[in-house]
């Protein structure tokens, strides 16, 4: 791919943005480049959408790269951070979006299901934000300016979290230890390296949810509107840029968590 100009390359913030490549991650990649932010966009299987959104990045003067990942593979996860730095020469944030999002309840619930969600929404994140640290710490060794001293990992969370009910038992559990992972990395990677969740509410359609039916649950809030692509990524553009905020979750829901559902929106 063609690189662009090297005026771009020296001195600009890089963000890691998992799941760049289709649906949130894709809005959340574009708008911090709006934001002035140099892109690694990472994908597992989507690399065509990936090499698209690239483009658009570039498109602004942003320097952007495709890299294709499964992490689940710890391997590849502790090697996506080495290879941004290859590409970048430099790393000051990693937003966790990349997600799996499967059925299960108790009564199907298994130990594959747990471990399958666990591997590809909660290990993925830890794993990431202590290879930022390790490097964040080492360019502050080495006396390098421009905001050396501190990183900052964004988790896209849920807030069925703050409203529980019992579909997507396996996905719920995995965002929920993300959750708890947020506050105790903010805890153990302070003062170098902030760590904020950020929980949507309804944002997108899918294969279980989708015409009117979205629109009619994505109303369902005391805001008369849950969260939209472009409300999600504004936030995660805040939390980055907000240098007092590290240990919490800013819910992006319209409310909804205010709400008692019985059901998780898709089966509904």
């Amino acid at each position: 791919m063609t690189s662009v100009p090297e005026s771009n390359a020296k001195g600009a913030r890089v963000v890691l943005v998992t799941g760049a490549a289709r649906r949130l991650g894709r809005e959340i990649a574009l708008t911090l480049a709006r934001h002035g932010w140099d892109v690694a966009v990472h994908c597992r299987i989507s690399r065509v959408e990936a090499v698209a959104t690239v483009a658009e990045i570039r498109a602004m003067g942003r320097r952007a790269e495709v890299l294709e990942a499964d992490l689940s593979d710890e391997q590849a996860a502790r090697a996506l951070v080495p290879r941004v730095l290859s590409a970048f020469g430099r790393l000051d944030a990693v937003v966790n979006s990349a997600s799996t999002f499967e059925y299960d309840r108790a009564d199907s619930f298994t130990y594959a299901m747990l471990e399958k969600h666990l591997r590809a929404n909660t290990a993925p994140a830890i794993v990431l934000a202590q290879a930022l640290a390790a490097h964040v710490r080492e360019r502050a060794g080495k006396g390098a300016e421009d905001g050396a001293g501190e990183g900052a990992v964004v988790n896209l969370l849920d807030q069925k979290l703050w409203n529980p009910n019992p579909d997507f038992l396996s996905y719920t559990l995995s965002k929920a230890a993300l959750e708890s992972a947020t506050q105790l990395l903010a805890l153990a990677l302070a003062p170098e390296v902030r760590v904020v969740g950020v929980a949507p509410g309804l944002t997108l359609t899918s294969e279980w949810l989708k015409g009117e039916k979205f629109e009619q649950l994505h109303r369902l809030s005391p805001l008369g509107r849950s969260s939209t692509p472009e409300d999600v990524a504004a936030t995660v553009a805040f939390a980055l840029a907000n240098h007092s905020m590290t240990g919490t979750t800013l819910l992006v829901d319209g409310g909804q968590h205010l709400q008692r559902f019985e059901r998780d929106f898709s089966m509904m």
